[in-house]
């Protein structure tokens, strides 16, 4: 039988990694490995030559404003292969600062900044945190997880990766979280997001195995665990969504 392989792009994992956001890469290597399936980590930093071409899924994680400016100087001289890989359906799921940085820009208190402008959204700066736990519905199943973010994102009819149940989403008023286009997933929900979120995780690695093997079937894995915790999460919002797990 034919070894799968998978390769995955962290994109500077050096500067954007709040909130463990890590964890993301390690649970989609487990899981692929669960499976018998390898997978190959590429980390991308600032300055470095990396080719792109057979990458099968990028991750780029949140971080601190000034690390996220620092990130966008240099994500500009790989903008034209993120697009090409956008426009083949690769992956890239980008979490809250990456997430802001695929938008036209990010307008804070004092400075603007531009962003990647690969999807055509914008953020604001607000007065306060949207903090605290989270339970979006995608229209298949529940995402869990933490939000901690002064943005307000706005989506220009862009779809979005799901609607919220409790919490609050990219601006507050719309009731949407993150933004979904072709297999690009951009979300505000830290924790990390899938090892709470085996479902999401493992959509990410069935996309990948399509596009490049054409395989459509993904062997189920014992999720026990993972329902626990999102038990957990899920209690300690409102008892009405343990259903959700």
């Amino acid at each position: 039988m034919k070894m799968l392989k998978l390769t995955l792009c962290h994109l500077y994992p050096e500067l954007l990694n709040l909130y463990g956001d890590s964890g993301n890469v390690l649970t989609l290597v487990k899981r692929c490995q669960w499976r018998g399936i390898d997978v190959n980590v590429i980390n991308h930093n600032i300055g470095d030559k990396t080719d792109f071409k057979d990458v099968d899924i990028f991750f780029i994680g949140g971080g601190a404003d000034g690390n996220l400016g620092i990130a966008c100087n240099d994500i500009n001289s790989i903008k034209p292969q993120l697009e090409f890989a956008i426009e083949q359906d690769r992956v890239l799921l980008a979490i809250c600062g990456g997430y802001q940085l695929l938008g036209k820009y990010y307008k804070g208190k004092r400075d603007t900044v531009d962003g990647l402008g690969l999807l055509d959204f914008y953020t604001e700066a607000a007065d306060k945190y949207f903090v605290g736990n989270i339970v979006v519905d995608t229209g298949d199943y529940y995402l869990v997880g933490f939000e901690n973010h002064m943005g307000r994102t706005y989506l220009n009819g862009l779809n979005p990766l799901g609607h919220v149940i409790s919490g609050f989403g990219n601006n507050g008023k719309d009731k949407t979280e993150g933004v979904r286009y072709k297999n690009v997933i951009g979300t505000y929900l830290h924790g990390p997001l899938l090892p709470k979120n085996p479902k999401l995780c493992d959509e990410i690695i069935s996309i990948a195995l399509k596009n490049k093997y054409n395989i459509e079937d993904l062997q189920e894995l014992d999720d026990s665990l993972e329902i626990k915790a999102r038990q957990h999460t899920l209690k300690s919002i409102n008892n009405k969504f343990i259903s959700f797990a």
